[in-house]
């Protein structure tokens, strides 16, 4: 390779750079990171979950599943209450001030969508969330 420029993990790299600040820029007025922001909407498709169903969804291991929690509690957004059954277990529960947050996020994240996929003919947009869909293996994938 003669270029940084040709190398796949570069331009990936900086395409997430990219994305991911202005994705922080967007969130830090409701004080909420990207990955705050996942574990929300996940909890707003379907609160209760425990936090190993979370981190399994997200792919994040249950060290930095657990510091997300915390943080997320301080700010009093979610709160976990243990399993009747099992006591280990811990569920996630979205809290007044977290439910309140989802059409705002929403509206953000929405708004960043179209900003970075408006750079693109529809077609190539398509192909580009595909393509990325199936490069992070993530399941159930589609653009809204």
């Amino acid at each position: 390779m003669e270029r940084i420029e040709d190398c796949l993990s570069f331009l990936l790299g900086k395409a997430y750079q990219q994305v991911t600040q202005d994705a922080k820029q967007r969130l830090a007025p409701h004080g909420v990171t990207p990955v705050q922001y996942a574990v929300l909407k996940l909890l707003w498709q379907q609160d209760g979950q425990s936090g190993a169903e979370l981190g399994e969804r997200l792919r994040l291991d249950s060290a930095t599943m657990t510091g997300l929690l915390d943080r997320l509690g301080k700010a009093g957004l979610v709160e976990r209450r243990p399993d009747p059954r099992d006591r280990r277990t811990q569920h996630v529960f979205l809290t007044g001030q977290g439910r309140a947050l989802e059409e705002p996020l929403d509206r953000e994240m929405d708004a960043l969508n179209a900003a970075i996929l408006g750079r693109f003919s529809p077609a190539d947009a398509e192909r580009l969330w595909t393509l990325l869909a199936q490069l992070g293996r993530v399941r159930d994938a589609a653009p809204a």
